[in-house]
């Protein structure tokens, strides 16, 4: 059973000063496709710093942003970067794959029978014995006492009517999906190439 806790929150970026301290591999560099949106919202795209460093001297991206960290080696001093483009612009899959976490991502991570985040996994909505399938449309989030109450039966068999109907998303609306969703770490110089919503500082 797959036990997801997330809850929608607030993004916060963190600033620029604490740099000089980050250990280089605390210092992922935002990856951003040609039209310089992210290539993914979540899991957010990410690139460890050495891939970044590659990326830019194989020409594959143009660096936007820097960390003030820099890395050294005997011929070149160079500023981590933060956030890079590519330069050739990848088109996303129109559909998402059919997953279990894609499956809790469009519900964004609660139970489509009672909203509960906790001890989720996910019930076939008619039922294998009743010819239901394994897609999209008939495999919905749920969580354990739900599923154990549901059983073998029906939503309407069962009178547990679901809050919102399955359905086959596009990648546009899973990303959208995970954009209620995060990461800990942002960094201040992402902040322009992002659009959560973002708790301003007093």
């Amino acid at each position: 059973m797959f036990k997801a806790e997330l809850i929608e929150r607030v993004a916060h970026f963190r600033s620029a000063d604490d740099d000089p301290l980050r250990d280089p591999s605390s210092c992922p560099a935002l990856v951003l496709n040609a039209d310089y949106t992210p290539l993914s919202y979540y899991p957010l795209s990410l690139w460890p710093w050495q891939t970044a460093v590659k990326a830019v001297f194989l020409e594959r991206v143009d660096i936007l942003a820097n960390y003030e960290r820099e890395v050294h080696s005997p011929s070149l001093d160079m500023k981590i970067p933060s956030v890079i483009a590519l330069r050739q612009f990848v088109k996303p899959n129109e559909f998402p794959a059919f997953t279990r976490f894609n499956v809790f991502l469009r519900d964004r991570f609660s139970c489509q029978y009672c909203g509960s985040p906790k001890h989720l996994t996910f019930d076939h909505v008619v039922p294998r014995r009743l010819g239901g399938r394994t897609t999209w449309e008939n495999v919905a989030t749920a969580c354990a006492p739900c599923n154990l109450a549901k059983g073998g039966r029906t939503p309407g068999q069962a009178r547990m009517p679901l809050l919102t109907m399955p359905i086959r998303p596009t990648s546009w609306q899973l990303q959208e999906r995970g954009r209620a969703f995060p990461p800990n770490f942002l960094h201040e110089t992402w902040r322009d190439w992002l659009y959560w919503d973002v708790e301003l500082e007093a």
